[in-house]
């Protein structure tokens, strides 16, 4: 690691993160993958619907940009389903691809015809749930998870149990429920699942240490949603307490209000703990935007990471930040440089918020030269027609309002 992690050549995190007092109760696993739900989980964000070709041209992209895993989708959903987590694995990407399925043997048999590795087998694991969602009797759902998942096994596939709203569960019952599954059906691996994204990071280190405890030998993997934006923060400590696999999608898109969100977590790792996944993070922002197209949803400007506005500079403060630092100094400005995710170069932007700094930037960018007072005119109008159309201004925009300035000027 280098001497000064928080700070190299593409990013400049805090100085804190490294302290020893922060860092010495971190238990980070020696290997940490990525397990991408973006064509599960993704999909089932209301509005979302992914055809044959979306979702290999997604795999693929997730593939160029070293996802170390890949859930195709559930192939229980329809034939459609069945077909392209089929191809996928045929296509043979790269990465390992599981699939979803419910503890149901047809199931099985389906993601078994597909030719997938592994398993995430989902049951509820809440008794109200049980009660209210499924009005199952709750030995039902320890016979089906226990008779499906020895099922999966047998057929030679990986299986990593999902229990369904684990976090609102009463502890002792759903370990109770695990341990059944684990003794008397097969478990690989654990999913820590926070269903509905109401557990607090200060109960993170609990949950995992009650698991870990009862399951020391067991793979843990972090499945948590964003419904209070606490899924990255949550995934991090859950790593931090030795969990070894993210579930993630990209942008976070899913059900509700999302899953944690791949791009923000890699980033995450990197910048404030010193730790590669080896991603390839410059893809992070291609990616993004081919999500983006396929799925047909709205990215916010400034969402973290693959925001179309981040690096886009109108704030007139910031301005005179980004002409005084000039590319060498960037990340006095930015806590990474756009090049390492992908995104296009930083630049000043002209609207309401500029100020001088940015009038004589744009002039210098046009090859006009203009006095102080003309100077001063022009920010006036630029002001005044951003704060009109409530938009930035164009190139255009910007050389009618100087062509008219200097010559009143003149």
């Amino acid at each position: 690691m280098s001497a000064q992690p928080w700070k190299t050549d593409d990013w400049f995190s805090s100085a804190w993160n490294y302290n020893e007092e922060v860092t010495k109760d971190l238990n980070f696993a020696d290997k940490i993958k990525i397990h991408d739900v973006t064509l599960r989980d993704g999909e089932q964000q209301t509005g979302i619907a992914y055809n044959f070709d979306d979702k290999l041209r997604i795999a693929e992209a997730l593939a160029e940009a070293g996802m170390h895993r890949i859930e195709a989708g559930l192939p229980a959903v329809s034939a459609a389903d069945k077909k392209s987590i089929a191809e996928i694995v045929k296509r043979d990407f790269g990465p390992d691809i599981y699939s979803f399925c419910r503890c149901m043997k047809q199931d099985v048999d389906a993601s078994v015809d597909c030719g997938v590795k592994g398993l995430i087998m989902e049951v509820p694991a809440s008794t109200h749930l049980i009660e209210h969602g499924y009005k199952w009797p709750l030995q039902k759902a320890i016979d089906t998870s226990v008779e499906a998942t020895a099922y999966a096994h047998e057929q030679g596939l990986e299986v990593v149990f999902f229990p369904i709203d684990f976090s609102r569960s009463e502890l002792s019952w759903v370990l109770e429920l695990i341990n059944t599954v684990a003794s008397e059906g097969h478990m690989d691996a654990l999913a820590l699942v926070d269903t509905f994204g109401v557990i607090s990071p200060h109960a993170m280190k609990y949950f995992v240490r009650a698991v870990k405890e009862k399951f020391p030998d067991t793979r843990l993997e972090a499945h948590f949603h964003q419904d209070f934006s606490l899924g990255v923060a949550n995934t991090l400590l859950s790593l931090a307490e030795g969990v070894e696999i993210v579930h993630s999608t990209v942008l976070g898109i899913g059900e509700r209000s999302g899953n944690a969100p791949t791009e923000d977590i890699v980033m995450a790792l990197l910048t404030m703990y010193g730790i590669d996944l080896g991603i390839k993070t410059e893809k992070l922002y291609p990616l993004a935007k081919l999500v983006e197209e396929l799925s047909q949803i709205k990215v916010p400007s400034n969402k973290s990471i693959v925001g179309d506005m981040l690096y886009q500079v109108e704030s007139g403060i910031i301005a005179n930040w980004f002409k005084n630092c000039g590319e060498e100094h960037l990340t006095e400005l930015f806590p990474m440089r756009p090049e390492l995710v992908g995104q296009p170069t930083a630049d000043v932007v002209m609207g309401k918020g500029s100020g001088i700094d940015s009038v004589n930037i744009w002039l210098d960018k046009i090859g006009i030269k203009a006095s102080e007072e003309e100077a001063a005119d022009i920010l006036k109008e630029c002001k005044a027609l951003g704060e009109s159309t409530k938009k930035l201004l164009t190139e255009e925009q910007f050389r009618g309002i100087v062509d008219r300035t200097i010559s009143k000027v003149a």
